[in-house]
């Protein structure tokens, strides 16, 4: 596999960043995301991870994940983005909670200004269980904005759920992505799709590439060949099943390099 294969956070969620980053590179994986927990993150936190990286060599990618809420700017957020610069993350997730799109565009602009100055993309994702929705509001709010650090985040489940096509995907222009996330799905919600039974699949019911029906061979043709894929399994049954984070990593990753072998 040529292109950067990084294990996100989200697969490993009971386990710190610097663990995280271990167990991605016991399985395999050359790239690895982290998780900033504003309430536990320390100095003590980025040397811990930056170590983590260093000692196996792994290629830092994202760091998550900003919330944009109503109300005042959350210093948090600066934080976040100083602290992924650190350990050398290029990458940081963000997402709205803010239905004020307007407000949204002027965090949003904020946030592009502060990764220019720390060298660090802002990745607007979009998901149905947010107010940033869908593919074409996630647009808007990045074209609006204008700046080259703003970034659109892909991840299948939620194009699909969100009523997005790879058709749709084909269409943005490639200098709008620079990494993506990666895993497959059912290929209908568990139920009907309210925001609980979204968020509960969202969190808990993802599949490994290959072991689900999106269309995801469609959607590795469109992208850029080298473009970066994050691989969040967000799982309870793989949790459950390999409670080891090595081990977990390990899963995924075998699983992920056979689906994309055969892509």
């Amino acid at each position: 596999m040529a292109r950067l294969i990084s294990l996100a956070s989200g697969t490993l969620p009971e386990f710190g960043p610097a663990e995280v980053t271990r167990a991605a590179a016991a399985g395999g994986f050359n790239g690895c995301g982290i998780w900033f927990d504003a309430a536990t993150w320390t100095d003590e936190t980025t040397r811990g991870v930056a170590a983590a990286f260093a000692d196996t060599g792994l290629t830092p990618l994202e760091i998550e994940v900003i919330d944009i809420r109503p109300g005042a700017p959350d210093p948090e957020h600066q934080r976040l983005l100083e602290s992924g610069a650190a350990v050398g993350a290029t990458e940081a997730i963000v997402v709205s909670s803010d239905p004020d799109e307007v407000a949204v565009c002027r965090r949003f602009a904020h946030l592009c200004e502060l990764g220019e100055q720390l060298g660090v993309n802002v990745c607007l994702e979009f998901l149905p269980i947010y107010a940033v929705r869908d593919l074409p509001s996630a647009l808007r709010i990045i074209r609006d904005v204008g700046h080259p650090r703003g970034k659109l985040l892909i991840d299948p489940l939620h194009v699909a759920r969100s009523g997005a096509s790879v058709a749709d995907i084909a269409a943005v222009p490639g200098e709008l992505l620079s990494f993506a996330q990666f895993c497959d799905g059912a290929k209908e919600p568990p139920g009907e799709p309210t925001l609980d039974v979204l968020r509960e699949e969202a969190v808990n019911g993802r599949f490994t590439p290959g072991a689900g029906q999106l269309p995801l061979r469609d959607l590795l043709d469109v992208l850029p060949d080298d473009l970066p894929l994050s691989l969040e399994l967000r799982s309870r049954p793989l949790r459950e099943r390999f409670p080891d984070p090595a081990e977990r990593a390990r899963h995924v990753y075998r699983e992920t390099a056979r689906f994309l072998g055969g892509a």
